[in-house]
């Protein structure tokens, strides 16, 4: 299996060009296609920065792309055998791949589409309705990126996945959300909390775990996205630490279903996500509570707090139509009366039980936080309240070692976008040289003689009339070792692609109607489904009386021994 491979800076010509030339060999190697496309992906992302690693998750800072398999899902084959699942290789030739557990990163999915067409139409009307998913090696790991699969049994069913691709181009980010503690107590039908009625909070429910989008719009005015605060690392970053732990590619958001106010105060900022439809928008939705909202976290982002703090809330809308994300500042319900006291009460001018809270409010803030908040204190007329000395949080070893990997990606970046369109160049076969006065010809061989009367049925002429420099100019063609010689044994196991050549053998083969044409220089013999051009020898003989001779004699010749 192959990849077709064609640089950003590329036209669509060559896009077009590379695909013609794409040719399919060898085993079903999915897992290392599938790497591969994720490298090249991920090639320019160190380059530009926008994984951030270390730093927090910015969903602002995203590439959004979706891959698209064409499959028949059937089994998969390697060098080991058949293979019942689908297997990533673990190790990436790309620089800075260990950075991250998984191949992918949040802003990447992928689909399949696993053709099961049958050979013959059905006379049973076609049932509408979604598409299903197909029960093949890949749904697996297309619900992993966040993607789907797609089970194609009719052309119908072919365009509707074709339209509902077009509706999964989505500029936004997958995340993990998972519930933490008790469920919430139902709502009755008057909107309020019915404690009597059971919340089975053991029980698993769909909405507990959901892997979704979140939407990252664009902004209106510059057309790219726009954000304000980070989704919190689940490590706290320490100048000590000398290498940094790999990330999950989707970040896991826990919420917590305990009811809270939301909070706001004016001029700061705030990050809103609208999340895709599933099980967990659907419950939200259905409790009516567009005044309420739910805290999220990520466990071991906080210093000394184990499960962290909030850094935002999922909030239904207001006219109850989804759910959205808002993205805070980390431990907002901290930081917002605090601000909302220096505004109000001390007019700009806090005293030292305020700077002494704020103080303590900037410590269990990740390192990453202070350049955010540094900004939006600024936005708001605050510009003094942080240094200008801001610690990143990173050692020195981990810092130098993220500006060489962004050098190497570059070089490699490079490379690759400079081989597109090249071929590696083929020799076509080697040259035969002359033979020199003292050496003597092939056709001296008593087994080549014999090799010659058994073919034409004819006694081999004079050894004084053949000329040793027959073979001036003439290649003997290479052989693809990858191909295998064809025998005619069983012909249940030729390729598809091979039966009419194949038949033309097995028919001259039977039937012992050899043609050998004297003087003919574009005949051509397959061995292996390889055209190899062979070295022809043809001489007529000419005895002195040449009228004696039966005009439908055979010139004796060498050609193809098929």
């Amino acid at each position: 299996m192959f990849g077709l491979q064609a640089g950003w800076k590329e036209n669509h010509a060559t896009f077009m060009s590379e695909l013609k030339n794409l040719q399919a060999s060898g085993l079903t190697t999915l897992g290392q296609a599938l790497r591969s496309s994720f490298d090249l992906l991920n090639l320019n992302r160190l380059i530009s920065g926008i994984d951030n690693y270390g730093q927090g998750r910015n969903p602002f800072f995203l590439e959004p792309s979706i891959l698209i398999t064409i499959t028949d899902g059937n089994k998969l084959t390697s060098t080991a055998g058949v293979q019942e699942e689908l297997h990533l290789p673990l190790n990436s030739p790309l620089p800075g791949s260990e950075l991250t557990k998984e191949p992918f990163r949040w802003d990447q999915r992928l689909f399949a589409l696993v053709l099961r067409l049958p050979g013959l139409a059905s006379t049973e009307p076609e049932q509408l309705g979604s598409v299903p998913t197909d029960e093949s090696a890949i749904t697996q790991m297309c619900e992993v990126t966040g993607g789907r699969s797609y089970c194609v049994r009719t052309q119908r069913m072919l365009n509707q996945c074709l339209e509902s691709l077009v509706q999964k181009v989505q500029s936004g980010v997958v995340i993990n959300f998972e519930k933490t503690g008790p469920d919430p107590l139902p709502i009755g039908e008057d909107g309020l909390m019915d404690s009597s009625r059971p919340s089975n909070s053991f029980a698993a429910q769909p909405w507990h775990s959901c892997h979704k989008l979140i939407y990252v719009r664009p902004n209106s005015k510059t057309g790219v996205p726009v954000g304000h605060w980070p989704i919190p690392e689940s490590f706290w970053p320490d100048q000590n630490l000398p290498s940094l732990p790999p990330r999950t590619s989707h970040p896991v958001v826990r919420f917590s279903c305990v009811d809270c106010e939301p909070m706001v105060i004016d001029k700061l900022p705030f990050d809103k996500y609208e999340l895709e439809p599933s099980p967990l928008t659907q419950y939200i939705l259905e409790r009516k509570s567009p005044h309420t909202c739910w805290q999220v976290f990520v466990t071991s982002s906080g210093k000394y707090n184990e499960p962290g703090y909030p850094f935002g809330y999922l909030k239904a809308s207001t006219t109850l139509t989804c759910v959205n994300l808002f993205v805070m500042p980390y431990n907002y319900p901290v930081l917002l009366p605090l601000l909302d006291d220096l505004f109000k009460v001390h007019k700009l001018k806090p005293n030292v039980k305020w700077r002494q809270a704020f103080d303590s409010y900037l410590k269990t803030l990740p390192p990453y936080y202070l350049l955010p908040l540094k900004k939006a204190l600024r936005m708001m007329g605050a510009p003094n309240l942080i240094s200008d000395n801001l610690d990143c949080g990173l050692s020195y070893s981990v810092i130098s070692y993220l500006k060489k990997l962004s050098q190497q990606t570059k070089l490699e970046s490079e490379r690759i976008l400079a081989s597109v369109g090249k071929k590696p160049p083929q020799e076509i076969g080697i040259k035969v040289k002359n033979h020199s006065g003292g050496g003597v010809s092939l056709t001296h061989n008593k087994n080549f003689r014999k090799l010659l009367k058994e073919i034409i049925g004819e006694t081999a002429p004079r050894l004084a009339e053949l000329n040793t420099k027959e073979f001036a100019g003439f290649q003997v063609g290479l052989l693809n070792k990858d191909l295998k010689p064809q025998t005619y044994r069983n012909a249940y196991d030729i390729p598809r692609r091979g039966l009419l050549d194949q038949l033309t053998r097995m028919r001259s083969n039977l039937l012992k109607t050899h043609k050998f044409i004297v003087g003919q220089d574009e005949g051509e013999t397959f061995l292996g489904r390889e055209p190899v051009d062979l070295i022809k020898f043809s001489k007529r003989v000419r005895p002195a009386n040449q009228d004696s001779l039966d005009d439908k004699r055979k010139p004796w010749s060498l050609g193809s021994f098929f």
